[in-house]
């Protein structure tokens, strides 16, 4: 989730205008082209699409340079809804460079029926082209997404002219997210157990590790993102969200990441556990396939991400089963000394969630993808891309925590621990339209009820830390300008001045030389504009702060 898409150059948005003029010209009452969205479902019958009635077969772009998407219908998960709902994903892989990839669909005239992608200008963009379907009339007609998600993120969602065009990842209403510390309890206690909550406490028991075990990565931080989480571990309130806003808030208005004091003091603090090669010295270019692979072999002693839950869960027991004193823990997220722990927030959320499905013209049957989106992301959808078909982790359904339809877990949901792991980190990348208040509610009051060495690893410690250490962010969703506008254009070029002085930074042989590199990309970034930047943002934020508020 810390991957950031690019942005289409100037000339691509020469060619979506005029390929909106080829694709959009005959519009029916929904807004939808009249040759996309008649559905023979939709016409011979009045309730609407029926899953498992017909065939659906969709194709569906993950706009990302590390997402690949698992065949269809290899896992159990997928095969039973494959086989019982006649629904067949078919998928489109960016290749590994996303942005060519999306640019080469428009330029051919090839789209995909659905593209899986941020919130934000590239959506915004395809959206003024014309090419994506409103949903307005399906949320409706459809029951789940209206009611899970609520009229508040609903609102959140609805663009510019009114109609709502994205369907959302892990919408929620309360705290969610992985991102934290993961410590490798066999060399943890192998050293004593030592007192690991600031950042001194950190760096010695780095230095430790280097020492006694010369062949484990002390400091693990996955594809970069564990760098980032340090930056909140040197500021009360200060969310890792603010690094990839590119601003910090200050009042009412948001400043320069470049001369924050917080961020300044954690790339110093980076640098030196850098320099003494305390980090992955590939930290900047190593593949998540690689970060899995050290994880699942217990080469780290802390690994810290966005999300190392979904490594860890399945790394844990297998441990585990190789050494009953091995196994991983997550412990709460670091502070400098003196700062206030509970003040400390390794990630975020936010009502919207993560990302959003769109669906755009070229699918023949939008209301037929909608209506399988609608019950993916409703309760029994949820159940079996989660946890597989019913009779294996779960059988039948009761009411839990104000959840009506929650699973009720079989017995081989505790004894087959491995197994069931392998399976849901196998259709993690299949989970589309995450719900997130549904599965959390669902599996955490079961878990609770169990003794702690049968509680699911991840959701012990979402429960005791990682929900408790993220900050709510949603009035800073949507700060960013549309790619071809002044303020778009700054802000490519501020992006690309961070990653240069991030990395540079990293390198750098000083805390010194950290301070000199940030202030030349200060001065660098206000030469292309970023004050502009800044103001848009701020005027986004105070626009974001006053929707929340009902005005």
């Amino acid at each position: 989730m810390g991957n950031k898409m690019k942005f289409f150059t100037l000339s691509l948005v020469a060619l979506l205008m005029v390929f909106s003029v080829l694709s959009g010209c005959s519009k029916d009452s929904a807004g939808n082209g009249n040759d996309n969205g008649g559905s023979k479902d939709s016409d011979s019958k009045s309730e609407g699409f029926v899953l498992g009635e017909d065939e659906l077969e969709y194709t569906m772009y993950g706009h990302y340079d590390w997402y690949t998407m698992p065949t269809w219908g290899e896992d159990i998960a997928s095969k039973w809804i494959k086989e019982n709902k006649k629904v067949n994903v078919k998928s489109v892989s960016s290749g590994g460079n996303a942005a060519q990839k999306f640019n080469t669909m428009i330029v051919s005239n090839e789209l995909p029926d659905v593209i899986w992608m941020d919130r934000g200008p590239d959506v915004d963009k395809l959206r003024e082209a014309g090419m994506l379907v409103p949903l307005d009339e399906y949320i409706e007609k459809y029951p789940n997404l209206k009611e899970w998600a609520g009229e508040s993120t609903l609102n959140m969602l609805r663009a510019e002219d009114g109609h709502i065009y994205q369907f959302p990842n892990w919408y929620t209403s309360q705290p969610n997210g992985n991102s934290g510390y993961v410590v490798n309890e066999k060399m943890y206690k192998e050293l004593g157990s030592p007192k690991l909550e600031t950042t001194e406490d950190l760096y010695a028991y780095l230095k430790q590790i280097k020492e006694k075990y010369p062949d484990i990565v002390p400091y693990e931080p996955g594809q970069g993102d564990g760098l980032d989480i340090l930056y909140s571990a040197f500021g009360e309130d200060h969310t890792t969200a603010y690094v990839g806003m590119r601003a910090v808030p200050q009042g009412d208005k948001l400043t320069s990441i470049f001369t924050d004091p917080v961020y300044r003091e954690s790339m110093q603090y980076v640098s030196k556990l850098f320099r003494e090669k305390l980090i992955s010295q590939d930290a900047l270019t190593q593949t998540a396939d690689q970060v899995k692979e050290k994880v699942m072999t217990g080469k780290f002693a802390v690994y810290a991400g966005s999300s190392p839950t979904v490594n860890s869960n399945l790394a844990d027991s297998l441990l585990r089963e190789q050494d009953p004193d091995a196994g991983l823990k997550m412990v709460w997220p670091f502070h400098k000394e003196g700062l206030d722990k509970e003040k400390i927030w390794t990630g975020s959320w936010s009502q919207l969630g993560w990302n959003v499905s769109v669906i755009t013209k070229a699918a023949k049957n939008p209301e037929a993808i909608f209506a399988f989106l609608d019950w993916y992301t409703g309760p029994e959808g949820q159940r079996h891309i989660f946890w597989g078909p019913e009779g294996l982790y779960w059988e039948g359904t009761h009411a839990v925590d104000g959840i009506d339809e929650a699973p009720v877990f079989t017995d081989k949901f505790v004894t087959d621990v491995t197994e069931r792991d392998k399976l849901m980190q196998t259709t993690d990348p299949l989970q589309w339209a995450g719900n997130t208040v549904y599965i959390d509610k669902s599996k955490s009051a079961f878990e609770m009820t169990l003794p702690e060495e049968q509680q699911n690893w991840a959701t012990r410690y979402q429960s005791q830390i990682t929900w408790k250490t993220q900050y709510n962010t949603t009035e800073f969703v949507n700060l960013s300008p549309m790619p071809d506008s002044e303020e778009g254009l700054i802000e490519q070029r501020v992006n690309d001045i961070y990653d240069e002085a991030r990395a540079k930074s990293i390198h750098a042989k000083s805390d010194e030389e950290v301070i000199k590199i940030l202030d030349e990309a200060e001065k660098d970034a206000q030469a292309v504009g970023y004050d502009k930047l800044l103001e848009f943002k701020t005027q986004k934020w105070q626009e974001n702060k006053a929707k929340m508020a009902g005005n």
